[in-house]
Parts: structure tokens; sequence; C-alpha cells
């Protein structure tokens, strides 16, 4: 395979990510408050999130079942094709019910894009001996994220309805689904390289620690993904930069992930993820703390610095201990990771509605997160010649 062609195949998740992310799964943070004028409470909207995340849960038990590498493939363009589905019928109607069931297929989407593309472009790197590493690839939560919030805000300022806006949503991913599906071919489709993969299978107190740890990071994640553009703009104070707040997150996520990488290099996997996951927990109660506009918008930023950062380490350890099967570990770590965010939600809403606002889900969220900081510490001492602590090459 040429160089060029490896590009494109990055590339291609990387569009997937900006398609089955960016829009079809995190449009919706910007634009609760605008959906809020149309009968959505603060209840219904952890609800909603909560069954984006069933949807992804789902997705990522059905990545664990696929073993045959062509159906991962085709499951990863029925993923692409969700992303559009899904993102037009929140403009089609204020039906909960439509809502409920564009939110459940969008969190498949998200999955597909997530999990599957992950792994297909994994297992091409790898066969080629190129360096397993899904930085660019994560670059597309990032931009994805930082393009809803800025998408959000442009239009508002015009004035157009939240309807109109997911139509718009939807003419994009359209756009953005051609490099998606084009781009990313058919496994092995033009593998000449006799390469062998070798996994290193994790002891099971180290790999029941991570997944452990992952829950946490899902439960600190989802909370603050979710909410902070509510958050924001049920503060005076905070309203005029809460989509901008939303924009950071994902420039932040977005210039992570090729940095994470090389911070793993020197300090191998588990500390840099310890590292991730101590700065997140930090900026996660940040907002809760002092009410200021600056403190948001730096405290938004650091957390797509550090939140993206964790993911991308996870899936590219997953890559790297089963290069012949990397979605499967992906897939079990995922689900983790997924029933914390099915779970956070829904409690996130039901404190919101009994105390009147998210401050309340962000003490809880840090302090999951950080119980998740000591998890690491455990497993780093207990595991001190693991090549997971070490540098890698």
């Amino acid at each position: 395979m040429a160089s060029n062609s490896v590009r494109f195949i990055v590339l291609a998740g990387f569009f997937s990510q900006l398609l089955c992310l960016g829009i079809a799964r995190f449009a919706y943070t910007p634009l609760i408050p605008l959906m809020q004028t149309s009968g959505l409470t603060d209840f219904l909207a952890g609800f909603l999130a909560a069954l984006n995340y069933l949807g992804y849960f789902t997705g990522a038990l059905l990545a664990v079942r696929l073993s045959n590498w062509h159906l991962k493939f085709y499951a990863y363009r029925v993923g692409l094709l969700l992303g559009i589905l899904t993102t037009l019928m929140m403009g089609i109607s204020d039906n909960p019910w439509v809502w409920g069931i564009s939110r459940y297929l969008a969190g498949l989407s998200s999955a597909a894009s997530m999990l599957l593309a992950s792994g297909l472009i994994l297992q091409h790197l790898a066969r080629h001996g190129k360096r397993a590493e899904l930085g660019v690839h994560f670059a597309g939560l990032g931009l994805g994220i930082a393009l809803a919030a800025f998408t959000v805000e442009l239009l508002s300022y015009f004035s157009i309805s939240w309807q109109y806006q997911w139509f718009l949503f939807t003419v994009l991913a359209l756009l953005l689904f051609i490099p998606a599906w084009f781009w990313l071919p058919k496994p092995f489709a033009d593998i000449t390289s006799s390469a062998t993969l070798v996994s290193s299978p994790l002891s099971p107190f180290l790999r029941n620690g991570l997944f452990l740890m992952y829950f946490c990071a899902g439960y600190g994640y989802v909370v603050t993904i979710t909410f902070i553009v509510t958050i924001a703009s049920q503060e005076s104070e905070l309203k005029e930069v809460s989509n901008w707040a939303f924009f950071l997150l994902g420039l932040g996520a977005a210039s992570a992930t090729i940095m994470w990488d090389r911070v793993a290099r020197r300090l191998g996997y588990l500390r840099t993820l310890r590292l991730t996951l101590f700065v997140n927990s930090i900026t996660i109660i940040l907002p809760a703390l002092w009410v200021a506009p600056w403190l948001l918008l730096f405290s938004a930023f650091l957390f797509g610095f550090s939140f993206v950062g964790c993911v991308s380490l996870m899936l590219t350890l997953a890559g790297r201990l089963y290069p012949e099967k990397p979605a499967h570990l992906m897939g079990k770590m995922t689900l983790f990771y997924g029933l914390a965010q099915v779970v956070a939600p829904a409690i996130s809403g039901y404190l919101a509605k009994y105390s009147g606002h998210f401050y309340s889900s962000l003490y809880v969220a840090s302090g999951i997160t950080f119980f998740g900081v000591m998890i690491l510490t455990l497993l780093i001492k207990r595991t001190p010649s693991s090549h997971l602590t070490m540098q890698t090459s």
C-alpha cells in the first residue's frame, strides 16, 4: 500500500469522526438550550443523552461479537448512513419519542466510528508495519465538536431555529459522508505485506483495573460533554460564552491527540493515562467552584485536551495488544465506558431536577474520575515491570 493510500485511510476515519460524533452525536449538546424552548426539560435532556449512550453501549456489544472483518466494514458503512438519518430525524419532529429513537441510533453510529473504524484503521496500519496510533483519527472527534459549537453559534446569531439548524447539519453530514465512505477500502483489499501480528494479553488484574478505570473516565466525560452548554446557559455571567466553551472543548480535543501519543512513548501508557485523568478530574469541577467566563473557557479547553487523550490512548492500547483483533478488546473496554455514559446522564438529569442545577453532578463526576486516577496509581505500583508503564518505541 502506498503511503498516500495509508493517509487516505486515516483521513477516512477522521471524516467519520466529524460525521458520526461531531454532528450526529454532539450537535445535540449546543442545541439543547434552543430545543428547551420547544418543551425539552432538563430531565428529558438527560434522558435523551442516556438513550444516546445506550445506543453507543449497544454498538460496543456488537463490536465485541463481530469477528468477521468484512462484516465490521459493512457495519461501519451502516453507521455512516445512520449518522445522516438520525441528524435529519432531530429536525423533522418535536416528538420526544422521535428524538429518543434518533439519539439511540446516533449512539450506534458513533460506535461505528469510534470502534469499528478504529479497528479497521489499526489493522491496516499494523499489517504494513506502521505505528499503531490513532491521533489523526481522533482529531476528527475534537474538530467535530468544535464544528458543531461554531455552527450553532453562527446560525443562532442569524436567529435560525433549532429545526433548520438540524437540517443544515444534515447537509453538512452528507458532504462528510463522501470521504468517510470512499476512502476506507474493504479489509485487506490491497494488502501485500506479510507482517505477523502477535497479541500481548493483559493479566486479569491489569485488565480488570483498566476496565474499572475506564468506567470512571466515562462517567466524568459524559456529564461535562453533555451538559456544559446547558450549565453555562443557566448562568447570566456565562450565557454569552456557552457555545464558545464547547467550541474550545473541541479545539482542545483536536490539538491533544497526537501530543498524547508522543507523551506515551516517553512515560508509558499507564502513567500517561493517569496524567490525562488527573487533569480531567480538575477541569470537571472548576466551573462549579468559580463562576467566571474565562475559567469556563479555560477548563473547557483543558477538559477536551485531557478526555480525548484517555480515549485515544485506550483504543490505541487495544490495537497494540491485540493487533489481529483490536475491535474485540476495544469493545470490551467500551462496554465499561459506555455503561457509565448510560447511567451518568440520567443520574445528572435527576440531580438537576431536584437541586435546580447541574453543579452537583459536576462534583460527583469529578470525584468518580479522580477515583480512576487512584486505580491507575495502584496498577502502576502493582505492575512496575509491565511494558505499559515503560517507554514505548
